[in-house]
């Protein structure tokens, strides 16, 4: 089963490309599904049986508490997982087929408002002492308004190069998901946010290097020791500010989230607020029309006859 697990790994790696956070998402569900078919007495995934495959799914929503859209993530997992057994001819008939997507709910995204974006963007501030150590507060301020003007995901943040920064015409080029690339505007306080890490925090985390191992190897964020700055990082840094802000239960995506729902508000039009988000179905972005209904209502009272 590992071995067929690596293969499948390697071939979502190399011939799909994609993304570090997409290839652990994969692993992690083919190793609680080998886990579980292992305790039923399975030692090959090619003999896997359609019972055991719903009696795995039955148990990540019963005993294992599991959401809709876990459970929905997972079952994706299962189902690209044994058609690539089948395409590639190592079982004859795929269980996968039995198994039934389930209703995902429309769960709304967690929102901030603009009054808590607004405690969080100014939480990150000098120490109180002094030091000699280079002033990461100003890469965190930086990270915070690019990732709530360009609406950015946290696995994005880390994949921003230099030459990718365009300020003259004030937009980042952003590599998302599928490797798809989109720009997008910055917006005038992250570009001013920007520029002093630029100027006054990136050079130190630079010559914290050694020059010929070129550890930044171009990107725009970097770590305490001069490394491309990772996705878990950027959790941190958005999970330590909301906590200093006063603001409960704040991850990354919140951010983003934050970014389409505040455009529409303001009367953003939906396929543009789509394009800025990278999706590629405008069903997903649609969701963000039902978390603020406040310019709906004012739109009805405003132009209806009886509002």
């Amino acid at each position: 089963m590992q071995r067929s697990r690596r293969a499948f790994i390697n071939y979502l790696r190399i011939e799909c490309g994609l993304l570090p956070a997409s290839i652990a998402a994969y692993t992690r569900d083919l190793e609680q599904l080998m886990l579980d078919l292992q305790e039923l007495g399975v030692v090959d995934t090619r003999t896997t049986l359609p019972e055991q495959l719903i009696g795995h799914v039955r148990r990540m929503s019963s005993e294992r508490g599991y959401n809709a859209s876990t459970v929905s993530r997972h079952l994706a997992t299962i189902k690209v997982y044994f058609r690539w057994l089948l395409a590639t001819g190592q079982i004859d008939d795929n269980p996968g087929d039995h198994l039934d997507q389930p209703t995902k709910w429309k769960r709304l995204p967690g929102v901030l408002t603009p009054s808590q974006v607004r405690k969080l963007l100014e939480a990150p501030q000098p120490p109180e002492k002094a030091t000699k150590a280079p002033p990461l507060w100003l890469r965190d301020q930086a990270i915070l308004e690019l990732m709530y003007a360009s609406g950015l995901r946290a696995s994005e943040v880390g994949q921003i190069g230099l030459i990718d920064i365009m300020e003259k015409i004030g937009v980042v080029r952003v590599l998302g998901k599928g490797d798809k690339q989109r720009l997008v505007p910055m917006g005038r306080p992250a570009q001013r946010a920007l520029q002093q890490y630029l100027d006054e925090c990136r050079p130190m985390l630079i010559t914290a290097e050694r020059a010929a191992e070129r550890r930044d190897k171009g990107k725009l964020f970097l770590s305490r020791t001069g490394h491309p700055i990772e996705r878990v990082r950027v959790w941190q840094i958005v999970k330590h500010w909301a906590k200093v802000a006063g603001l409960p239960k704040t991850y990354p995506h919140m951010l983003r989230h934050s970014f389409a729902t505040h455009l529409l508000a303001g009367g953003a039009d939906l396929r543009i607020v789509q394009e800025l988000l990278g999706h590629s179905d405008i069903t997903t972005t649609q969701i963000y029309t039902h978390v603020d209904r406040t310019s709906l209502h004012r739109t009805v009272r405003t132009l209806h006859p009886r509002g």
